[in-house]
């Protein structure tokens, strides 16, 4: 198998790491990982892409490169340059560091990554590690996706839906819980949740020079959210599956809205 690596904390972030040893075991003695992550930090760009400027690509190593742009960015390259002529079986986004679970989907660049994979008709899986303050007296802070990451992919790509006949195809999005890889109960397939009363926020900043700026702040990750979601799931030991696709439409809104909407 020829899978492609990439995340949105950068080419030198830990978890990378730990996603390219995840990687490899899947991959197996024959196959391939190659990576293709952020030459920066590009946490929260979603799935932002460099329309409007071009990307540099630098090749760091064997089957190793940084690209100055968003994680959908390096998926892009990858298949359209780096490795165009033997493009990847599998995507691999992450492993990041921290949640991805509940409204932080909507801004994560892991999971822009593993969506560009799947709008590419590439298999995608992202990956994060939720972190709290039983991880935070870890040596490892990743390791339950160490440990657990390859047993869970393998379970997707053996049972998961890869269905291709709608017209976005299916990525997974995958959380492991704030715990010690043996306090991890097991594996939930939930939808995305959301946090009560937690949301993103910017706060202002008088600098030196007198000018005003403002920062962005995040919520509290241990709010409560709804019952049986992928955040609930994490909260209560367990690793998160969540099947997902790069459709917003409201289904259920869709008659009502028709009715009294639709003219002619």
């Amino acid at each position: 198998m020829r899978i492609l690596i990439t995340n949105d904390d950068g080419i030198n972030a830990p978890g990378l790491e730990v996603l390219a040893e995840i990687a490899a075991e899947i991959a197996g003695k024959d196959g391939e990982v190659w990576t293709v992550a952020p030459a920066f930090e590009q946490s929260g760009v979603g799935h932002c892409i460099s329309y409007s400027r071009p990307t540099m690509v630098a090749q760091l190593g064997p089957r190793r490169f940084a690209a100055e742009g968003s994680p959908a960015d390096c998926v892009m390259a990858a298949i359209s340059d780096v490795m165009a002529d033997n493009p990847p079986d599998l995507v691999l986004s992450g492993v990041n560091r921290g949640n991805n679970a509940g409204e932080n989907v909507m801004y994560s660049g892991t999971i822009g990554g593993a969506m560009e994979a799947a709008l590419q008709d590439v298999p995608a899986i992202a990956l994060s590690q939720y972190l709290g303050p039983e991880t935070a007296a870890l040596d490892d802070p990743f390791q339950a996706a160490r440990q657990h990451g390859a047993r869970v992919i393998r379970a997707i790509l053996d049972h998961g839906d890869w269905s291709s006949e709608a017209d976005f195809p299916l990525f997974y999005n995958v959380n492991f819980p704030p715990l010690p890889a043996t306090a991890v109960r097991g594996i939930r397939v939930t939808p995305q949740g959301r946090r009560g009363g937690s949301r993103f926020a910017m706060q202002p900043f008088d600098a030196p020079n007198g000018r005003r700026y403002l920062w962005i702040s995040g919520g509290p990750q241990n709010a409560s959210a709804t019952p049986g979601s992928d955040v609930a799931a994490n909260l209560d030991g367990y690793i998160a599956v969540t099947p997902m696709r790069a459709d917003l439409t409201c289904r259920d809104s869709l008659p009502g809205v028709a009715a009294a909407l639709n003219e002619g």
